[in-house]
């Protein structure tokens, strides 16, 4: 609740601090305000209440181009996104509306197909940088589309902008509303259902480039072998000197071999579920290792003596409380042990798997709760990692890849961004098809449902008011629907 609490700070200081500063600028004397207003007509940036736009004509000959590419393509291109936005649309009505009636019900839902993202809530901080880059790349390409699609139907391009509303950056298009009400209906259908069909392209092309991924960083990384250390979370458990270190391969817990991401979870979930996992010593060994006093007490003055550590009854950073039990004595001993020496014997869940020939054996477990777990992490080149504690902890504490460099200098971090990057594509640019194609007021269905309409009612329906009554009926319904989903989204989000 702080950070949130932080976060909103910081961006209402923001936008209040650029509000007040553009009113400032503008009001001040006439030479200051002057070249004020001159530096945003110049620049095309304008600010108004929690928003920064910028708009430009500097674009119109790209869009040009692209749009006289290859008529009769593009013609064919933007009549498939005519098809695909229309299913699209009664299947996003059907679901949206299914959705609502599961919920007034009381139904179960699985998944919940409307879910607001809300920085600091259900997006960590850490990614929000990959989610406005994604709004911004989709919202770009989405504009692109419709552009693209108003110069092949010969429809004037005013300019491009892109806008920052609070955190969630966006693009705009500025198309000429008399060429587009004089062009047919048809023609306007394949300009306003170009956004909504290029959002599919987009996550289309990130699924593809999230499948082809391994093949194509082959040459650079390495994969089922083991996985590499990308991020240590500072004064946890496993940093510092002697923890963890990026770039590092993580390649067994105990005697669970990780070759994979989906390995290193299964060996977390089987060190909790494993409650014994001792190490097999001799118990003449145990005795001449043992700190504890009253071992000392005991010990001929021949031997070389350990410092005296009680670590039974206290805390050390090299020794640990161990308990076990011999075939003579059944009772449970305690021996305070230097914990990597112990560690460093042969592992044993019962005292049978410790056979030593002429020898007296014991199976050794760390005398710790039964949440606590005593693992062996084997990391690079450098002696295996002793982690106490619980695995969950350790398990939150270190970010993997299963993409190991071939060389040092290719960053380790760089699958991790592309797959992160490809996600969040799918995702968005997704959500952004089922939204945008809702016949709602200030969506792109709004003019889809508009553009419909007039082509399929306009030969039966030659009166122009029923056809607006039409329209108004379902755009109204579509509205209500979308609210009422959202309202619903938040409700789950913050329950």
């Amino acid at each position: 609740m702080m950070v949130q609490t932080t976060w909103i700070a910081l961006v209402l200081g923001f936008w209040s601090s650029l509000y007040l500063l553009d009113v400032f600028l503008k009001q001040s004397k006439k030479a200051i305000a002057r070249r004020y207003l001159s530096f945003l007509d110049k620049s095309g940036l304008s600010v108004s209440v929690c928003q920064l736009r910028w708009y430009s004509p500097i674009f119109n000959r790209v869009f040009l181009r692209l749009g006289q590419w290859r008529p009769r393509f593009l013609r064919t291109w933007f009549t498939l996104g005519v098809i695909f936005s229309l299913l699209s649309m009664l299947v996003s009505i059907f679901i949206l509306s299914l959705l609502v009636i599961n919920t007034v019900r009381q139904s179960p839902v699985e998944h919940q197909v409307l879910t607001p993202v809300m920085p600091g809530v259900n997006l960590p901080t850490s990614q929000i940088s990959y989610y406005m880059l994604t709004l911004l790349v989709c919202g770009i390409l989405h504009e692109m589309g419709h552009a693209i699609a108003a110069v092949r139907e010969q429809v004037r391009v005013n300019g491009f902008g892109l806008f920052l509303l609070l955190l969630y950056p966006g693009a705009f298009v500025d198309l000429s509303t008399e060429h587009l009400q004089a062009v047919s209906p048809l023609r306007q259908l394949r300009i306003y259902c170009a956004g909504v069909w290029h959002n599919l392209v987009i996550a289309v092309a990130a699924a593809v480039v999230l499948v082809l991924l391994p093949g194509f960083l082959m040459p650079f990384y390495s994969t089922g072998i083991s996985v590499v250390v990308t991020g240590v979370v500072s004064n946890s458990a496993v940093s510092g000197p002697r923890g963890l270190k990026v770039g590092e391969t993580v390649t067994r817990i105990n005697d669970c071999h990780i070759k994979s991401i989906a390995d290193w979870s299964s060996c977390v979930s089987a060190s909790m579920r494993e409650k014994w996992n001792g190490h097999c010593l001799p118990v003449a060994l145990i005795k001449e290792l043992d700190t504890s006093p009253r071992s000392m007490i005991n010990r001929s003055q021949n031997q070389n003596p350990w410092e005296v550590i009680d670590c039974c009854n206290s805390t050390s950073p090299t020794h640990l409380c161990f308990m076990y039990h011999t075939k003579k004595n059944a009772d449970t001993n305690y021996a305070c042990l230097p914990a990597r020496t112990a560690t460093d014997r042969p592992m044993c869940r019962l005292q049978s798997d410790c056979y030593v020939p002429k020898m007296e054996a014991a199976c050794v477990y760390p005398a710790v709760d039964n949440e606590t777990r005593l693992l062996r992490i084997f990391h690079g080149q450098r002696p295996p990692l002793l982690f106490l504690g619980h695995p969950l902890d350790l398990y939150y504490s270190v970010s993997l890849s299963n993409y190991v460099p071939k060389i040092s200098f290719i960053p380790v971090n760089l699958p991790f961004v592309i797959e992160t990057f490809c996600k969040y594509i799918i995702s968005l640019s997704g959500a952004l098809v089922i939204l945008n194609v809702v016949p709602c007021y200030a969506l792109d269905g709004q003019y889809i449902c508009r553009a419909f309409l007039e082509l399929v009612l306009r030969p039966t329906v030659p009166d122009p008011e029923i056809r607006n009554f039409v329209y108004s009926l379902v755009v109204l319904f579509g509205t209500i629907l979308l609210i009422i989903n959202v309202i619903f989204a938040m409700w789950t989000l913050f329950l």
